[in-house]
């Protein structure tokens, strides 16, 4: 049988050909392609997946450090303390450098490799984390913050990604979580470090500074990790993918990496085939204008942003304050629950994700963040609170008991879903794409974490702390609504696979079918190692 697809060009307004896929045309592919997902992946997988994980830290913790920072800061910034628009502004504009960063590494990921932008993503980093640790004044305090910024774009954009694009089928999501667990890890150590430093006389200094710390070894070990072989193949250096997937898959036989590598050459011929030949404007085309892609893209988008603007960055920059403002004596200290929660239900997703798919555990746990978050809205009525922000009574009530218990539940289900998820989402990109697409999704993680980051504090003064997490719990609401009726499920396809899916429209329906044909074929292969 030919496994070539057919593919019909449409008109186009100019020099640039969009193609788009004949419904159903990758499926029809011969099934011994898929044969080597279905040997036991090596152990080195899981190590380099791990190792590039390290710049999922380097997120983490620049979104924790700055909690404790700005109860911290006192006078060290020109002599004044900051106010409630500069607070934001120190806070925001890492996710503004992270915008540009993540921009660049996305232009620069598919020319250059995944791995020279994690490189550059851990220079900027150290140096940001440099000036920092040196800032006598406010302005110096907001440039180190960009460069870090520029550093954290970087890597968040493509390490997911990379990761990704190195996992067995089977395997991809849990993978991917790797690197959501050390986000969420490099909180938990930022908001402990944080408790430590918050007494020691310009202790916030020091934690800046540690923050280069995992940029150096992340640069140190990355030397040791291969380039994705898909990106390998599109650029024509299939005897280098050869020895990429032998490290993945090292009981596949030759006849399977060979299958595999036309399995991957195919999925990029679809669209006219090799990417190192294309402009960014053609992949823009590709990306906005093919149907498939664009709902693909939408896809991944939305979960990023109810991700985002579901409230759990508020906690995250702002907890310390936020804990403070409803009478806890110790905010720092307090914040270590939140980190700890979610680092701890990161690995309930871990262990769920790729048994029980992507669409479940969405249902469930946005719906639980919506319902969390509703609750805290209700509690925040009977907490004290001036328009100013300041609390008008002594000590904490029960109040502010109930709103610590729905905050913990409230981050409990956000670590368990959309999390890592929002992350996972690359895996719904066509390969000729996904670089563009996951920097556009990453630039909706870093746009809305600017909306979220330059606002919050403000919220609460104009609408109130109530009415600022009953926003929050719309959000979410809307969000589940979204899932519900276009996330599909993919968990388990081959990357080469995913595409079908949205040439159905926003394939719900469509993926099950799929997904009961994959099964059905495993059941009856016998494969021969």
């Amino acid at each position: 049988m030919d496994t070539k697809p057919y593919l019909e060009p449409r008109e186009s307004t100019d020099k640039v050909d969009i193609y788009h896929v004949e419904d159903g045309q990758l499926s029809d592919s011969s099934e011994e392609y898929d044969a080597i997902e279905e040997t036991e992946p090596g152990k080195r997988v899981w190590w380099i997946c791990m190792t590039a994980s390290v710049g999922g830290f380097l997120f983490g913790y620049d979104t924790g450090v700055i909690s404790a920072v700005l109860v911290s800061l006192g006078t060290a910034l020109g002599g004044k303390a900051l106010t409630s628009g500069e607070q934001e502004l120190i806070t925001s504009i890492t996710s503004g450098g992270a915008f540009i960063g993540a921009l660049v590494a996305g232009l620069t990921g598919d020319k250059m490799g995944r791995k020279f932008a994690i490189y550059l993503g851990c220079v900027v980093f150290v140096l940001g984390a440099i000036i920092q640790a040196a800032a006598y004044s406010l302005v110096q305090m907001t440039i180190g913050r960009l460069i870090v910024g520029f550093g954290v774009g970087s890597a968040a954009m493509i390490i997911p990604l990379y990761i990704g694009e190195l996992a067995p089928a089977r395997y991809r999501g849990r993978l991917i979580v790797f690197d959501n667990l050390f986000v969420a890890g490099g909180q938990f150590i930022a908001y402990a470090l944080g408790a430590g430093f918050t007494e020691i006389p310009q202790g916030w200094r020091y934690m800046v500074g540690l923050g280069a710390l995992p940029a150096i070894v992340l640069a140190a070990v990355l030397p040791l990790c291969p380039e994705s072989p898909r990106h390998l193949v599109s650029h024509r250096k299939v005897d280098e993918a050869k020895k990429v997937l032998h490290q993945i898959f090292p009981q596949a036989t030759l006849e399977m990496v060979d299958n595999k590598i036309k399995l991957i050459q195919a999925s990029l011929e679809i669209s006219t085939g090799i990417l190192s030949d294309r402009s960014i404007w053609w992949q823009l085309k590709q990306l906005f204008c093919v149907p498939a892609n664009a709902r693909a893209l939408f896809t991944a988008c939305a979960v990023m942003a109810i991700s985002q603007l579901g409230g759990f960055n508020t906690l995250m920059y702002y907890s310390s304050t936020l804990f403070a403002l409803v009478g806890f004596n110790k905010p720092v200290a307090v914040s270590l629950v939140v980190g700890g929660t979610n680092f701890l239900f990161g690995f309930a997703c871990f262990f769920t994700l790729d048994r029980f798919g992507r669409r479940i555990i969405l249902l469930i746990t946005v719906m639980g963040m919506a319902l969390s978050l509703t609750i805290a809205a209700i509690a925040f009525h009977w907490i004290p609170v001036s328009r100013d922000l300041v609390l008008e009574a002594q000590g904490i009530n029960w109040a502010g008991v109930l709103l610590l218990v729905t905050i913990i539940f409230y981050v409990g289900f956000f670590a368990a879903g959309v999390a890592p998820v929002a992350w996972v989402g690359t895996e719904l990109l066509p390969h000729e794409v996904r670089a563009l697409g996951t920097m556009i999704n990453t630039l909706t993680c870093w746009g809305c974490n600017i909306i979220i980051a330059s606002t919050f504090l403000s919220m609460m003064k104009s609408m109130t702390p109530s009415g600022a997490f009953g926003f929050y719990a719309g959000i979410c609401g809307t969000g589940w609504v979204f899932i519900f009726f276009c996330y599909p499920e993919v968990h388990g396809m081959p990357l080469e696979l995913v595409r079908e899916v949205y040439t159905h429209g926003f394939g719900v329906k469509h993926a099950k079918k799929m997904q009961k044909g994959l099964k059905a074929t495993r059941n009856g292969r016998v494969v021969r190692v």
